[in-house]
């Protein structure tokens, strides 16, 4: 019986794990906040997050980015499809930067290609 009990709990501890591990900002430096003028090259409209990839030119040479929002049932309530941002779009992106200088958003901020500020969260 203790047997099966401490097998039980393992793999309870072991199905928790990405959940825990899931939810933090631990990765993004909260103190900082950058904006770029971008060109979208992807969206992925998918759990657990919307992931939005761009191009950013700096200093006359192309960087591939990525950035991240919250879930896509989330999004899609504040009015968001999967073709609310297509390949070519010119947005204007911002939020925290990644700590070791990858070049990826917690994104904060997204400024659509008809100008205007797309919601980031459901109202």
């Amino acid at each position: 019986m203790k047997h099966t009990f401490v097998m039980l709990a393992a793999a309870l501890l072991v199905a928790a794990a990405p959940v825990v591990a899931h939810h933090g900002g631990a990765a993004y430096d909260q103190t900082k906040n950058v904006t770029f003028d971008a060109v979208v090259t992807e969206m992925q409209f998918a759990n657990p997050h919307v992931l939005v990839f761009f191009d950013v030119t700096r200093d006359g040479k192309t960087e591939k980015w990525s950035g991240w929002l919250t879930a896509p049932n989330k999004l899609a309530r504040a009015g968001w499809t999967k073709r609310t941002l297509e390949p070519g779009d010119k947005i204007k992106v911002g939020g925290t930067p990644h700590k070791e200088g990858n070049p990826v958003l917690q994104i904060r901020s997204l400024v659509g290609p008809d100008g205007k500020e797309l919601p980031l969260f459901e109202e």
